[in-house]
């Protein structure tokens, strides 16, 4: 009976591979987009997948590897399946091991290629811990890779991106960072509340809230304004060190000063690491000032 699973998991995974470059345009520089990857991931993923589509396996792997270490569900299946595709004997474990992951994940075409196989109890070298794998790559956010990311939302999360992105240079505030706080905050969700009372777009508890002079956290143009001004008081008082800024901006400003850095909370620590994965520097990058709109003053004429 066992002996059905490998070959299952080989048609699933011709199956999965065909569907996948089913949809790769002609030109394998075109990118794939995942709307919820960070955008430095995307790029990781779109230049995997191409490199997979030039038969160029090392680099496929590489940057497989990359978005995978750094938490993308995709990286993982992609790594997993291109390591079962290719046949080689002691990659099989290490597939499955990837593929497991992400299964136990959720990724539901990870949990067909498994097809009932026991996963490997080894995981590849560049997942395992050590030296940091991405050494070597490029991790700067470009202004296209943002405005793919965005392009990329629903349009009802577009909405407030954009309004956040609009805002963020009249408080000296990177848009990138903003973006990413309001992602990890709400996933642009002007609605949203959690049980802890943290309200709308930016997530203000009541006390922020009147802190920074918003009236209605309701409005997202109100709540993301008060959170962009206490965003940028956080810079200004921990010097422009994202790390510590965002672990203010989940924890507040006091726990970090107790702690002498991150707190040691899980879901601090958490959320530091998601807002570093979207936004790649450590240090704040200030916005250039947002152009004052020209006003042209007619001359009266004389009586």
């Amino acid at each position: 009976m066992h002996s059905l699973f490998p070959a299952l998991a080989r048609a699933c995974l011709v199956l999965l591979v065909a569907s996948d470059f089913a949809a790769l345009p002609a030109r394998a520089g075109n990118a794939i987009v995942l709307a919820d990857e960070p955008p430095v991931l995307m790029r990781w993923l779109d230049e995997g997948y191409a490199a997979e589509f030039r038969s160029d396996r090392a680099l496929a792997t590489q940057r497989y590897c990359a978005a995978a270490r750094e938490g993308s569900l995709e990286g993982q299946y992609r790594l997993g399946r291109l390591l079962l595709k290719g046949g080689v004997t002691g990659e099989q474990a290490l597939a499955t091991a990837v593929l497991a992951l992400a299964a136990q994940r959720g990724h539901e075409k990870a949990r067909v290629l498994l097809a009932g196989q026991l996963p490997g109890n080894r995981l590849p070298r560049c997942l395992q811990g050590g030296a940091p794998f991405l050494n070597g790559l490029n991790a700067v956010i470009t202004p296209e890779e943002v405005e793919r990311y965005v392009v990329a939302l629903a349009p009802w999360q577009q909405r407030q991106a954009r309004l956040v992105q609009r805002l963020a240079p009249h408080y000296a505030v990177d848009p990138r960072l903003a973006l990413a706080i309001v992602r990890v905050e709400s996933n642009f969700d002007a609605q949203a509340l959690s049980p802890r009372n943290a309200q709308g777009l930016m997530q203000l508890i009541p006390e922020t809230a009147e802190r920074f002079g918003v009236r209605d956290v309701w409005n997202a143009e109100q709540n993301a304004r008060g959170g962009l001004a206490y965003l940028r008081w956080l810079i200004k008082r921990f010097e422009g060190n994202v790390e510590l800024v965002s672990a203010a901006y989940n924890a507040g400003e006091g726990a970090v000063e107790r702690h002498g850095g991150v707190p040691p909370y899980a879901e601090t620590r958490t959320y530091v690491q998601r807002v570093l994965a979207f936004y790649r520097t450590s240090r704040h990058v200030a916005p250039s000032a947002p152009e004052t709109p020209k006003v042209t003053v007619q001359a009266r004429a004389r009586p």
